[in-house]
């Protein structure tokens, strides 16, 4: 009886030391999407870039930061920065406008020329498996937790992995923005 106790014992020790065949985490960028427009489109075509994944509303006070979007656009996307917004209504109904409402006004308010998605979830049962992601521990315990407001920035590195996050109330052409940027793209 010992015996069989002890090679319990020994093969329990075993098992438990050994590690669970645990999947990595995917990539931000392992995820397909729908286009503005109504396209498809797979992530994985921005991987080797640094990429911003900004949740966007058309009515809300920040919205202005759509123009420093386009400016950081402009700025480094020759340099392999990649910025990709997705319309969210879930923050005071702020982005009520259709996909080609949307397309409208950031075209002609902002000029914008970005990567736009369809409108989505970013909290929530309903959220898109992106933001899950995004939002989740595995993918940043650092930068874990729910969507505040509109305007939070994701930074992906070229890596595909989430290298920094900001709230709201941080300019996209912040020095601490810029400073992060640049450093990813010289990676």
């Amino acid at each position: 009886m010992k015996y069989s106790l002890l090679m319990l014992a020994a093969v329990a020790t075993v098992f438990s030391a050994s590690p669970v065949s645990a999947k990595a985490p995917e990539s931000p960028l392992s995820y397909e999407v729908t286009s503005l427009s109504g396209e498809k489109v797979d992530l994985s075509k921005y991987k080797g870039k640094v990429v911003m994944i900004v949740n966007v509303a058309s009515r809300c006070g920040a919205t202005p930061q759509y123009e420093t979007l386009q400016q950081l656009h402009e700025m480094y996307s020759d340099k392999g920065l990649v910025i990709l917004g997705f319309p969210c209504n879930q923050f005071g109904k702020q982005e009520p406008g259709t996909a080609a409402q949307i397309q409208e006004f950031c075209t002609s308010n902002y000029g914008v020329t970005f990567d736009m998605f369809s409108k989505i979830d970013v909290n929530g049962d309903d959220a898109s498996p992106l933001y899950k992601h995004l939002t989740s521990e595995e993918a940043s315990p650092e930068h874990a937790g729910d969507i505040r407001w509109n305007f939070e920035k994701f930074l992906i590195g070229k890596d595909g992995k989430v290298v920094a996050r900001f709230r709201t109330g941080v300019q996209p052409n912040s020095d601490q923005v810029i400073a992060t940027i640049e450093r990813e793209l010289k990676k």
